[in-house]
């Protein structure tokens, strides 16, 4: 008989919250009142509906089944292919709306970041894009907020770019302005040198032709500091944390070039999608390649607080008025992309959950 041998130890306690039989969600966030908002990209899956709420322990579309459904006539008005949402804590639900399904080109003006009412339930205000901003390539990833600044606050949002440059995008929530910074360097690129192991194996594109290349997205990963002076983020292809201060971001009188010298480089935390702050100042940030959720502490301190084989592949965070961290896990490195045409993910995904005793950072004073 085979003698019981030692084995890896996992550890965190982790909570279903809601399992999807559907279509693969990528976006979680929770309102200030509790309210749960998924997204769903277009990303080859049967979406019916791009933003959803859970009511009643279902699924319900957001703002409505209108709202989600593309009209070619009005793109700008109509949710295309959503990769993120987030509640800003002031009664506010921001979606990002990529407007590329199957990561495509951007559908021309449908990149957008909405703001939805939600004591209305009804959009507030649409933010598109010029073309000097949205590219050919520009897959909007994941935003973040500080009201503090300006006359009605900033939006950054990354670029996680699959073919082009990585960026940050600053949005003036006030005249729509927006522009690119750090656009194509080093710390919103993709690491050259990245080579991803999931489930003990590489992780690629391997296509149904056999024809295989290297998994590379840009910056994707983003977090606010408590008081909103400092941002953290990383490219999707890098175990690398950065961060950069606010005020030097979004001051154009610094060029472009010059802005890399302005970011700060913490060193390496793993393999992360998406990231989120709480209100004492820690970063909390996935680690796909080992199945795993990481608090960065203010000193830069490392902790893995999960390690857990339900894990695979944790996307987005957020932090409820209950003080625990949501997060999706999805799978999506199992997409058929990654295996020559063959989807390997087993339903349900998931919408977990972690006590952290911690409220998430704050966007105002």
């Amino acid at each position: 008989m085979m003698p019981m041998l030692p084995s890896e130890h996992y550890f965190g306690k982790l909570e279903l919250v809601f399992s999807f039989y559907g279509a693969m969600p990528t976006g979680v966030s929770v309102s200030e009142s509790g309210r749960f908002f998924i997204c769903f990209p277009r990303w080859g899956d049967d979406v019916t509906f791009t933003v959803a709420e859970i009511v009643g322990g279902k699924l319900k579309p957001y703002p409505n089944i209108e709202t989600n459904a593309v009209n070619p006539w009005d793109v700008a008005m109509s949710f295309v292919s959503v990769q993120s949402v987030f509640a800003d804590g002031r009664g506010t639900l921001w979606v990002l709306d990529t407007a590329a399904p199957n990561l495509t080109e951007p559908i021309k003006g449908g990149a957008k970041l909405v703001a939805v009412d939600l004591k209305t339930n009804t959009i507030r205000k649409v933010y598109t894009f010029t073309e000097d901003v949205v590219l050919p390539t520009t897959y909007l990833n994941d935003v973040r907020f500080d009201f503090r600044v300006g006359k009605a606050g900033f939006a950054y949002i990354t670029d996680s770019s699959s073919k082009g440059p990585g960026a940050i995008i600053v949005l003036d929530l006030y005249n729509g302005n927006a522009f690119r910074r750090l656009n194509g360097a080093f710390s919103t690129s993709p690491d050259p040198y990245f080579l991803p192991k999931v489930e003990g194996k590489i992780l690629m594109n391997r296509n149904k032709d056999g024809s295989t290349s290297p998994f590379r997205f840009a910056c994707d990963g983003i977090a606010t500091s408590p008081d909103g002076k400092t941002i953290f983020f990383c490219p999707l292809s890098s175990r690398q944390l950065y961060s950069i201060s606010a005020e030097s971001i979004r001051d154009r009188t610094i060029p472009d070039t010059a802005l890399s010298d302005h970011v700060k480089y913490w060193g390496e935390k793993g393999a992360s999608d998406g990231m989120m702050s709480d209100a004492q100042g820690n970063v909390y940030a996935g680690d796909y390649e080992n199945n795993s959720v990481r608090k960065i502490f203010p000193n830069g301190r490392m902790e893995t607080i999960a390690h857990d084989p339900r894990i695979l592949w944790p996307d987005t965070f957020s932090i409820g008025p209950d003080r625990y961290l949501y997060f999706i896990v999805n799978q999506l490195h199992r997409q058929a992309n990654y295996h020559y045409g063959i989807d390997l993910r087993q339903k349900p995904y998931s919408l977990l959950r972690l006590k952290i005793d911690e409220l998430p950072a704050p966007m105002s004073g």
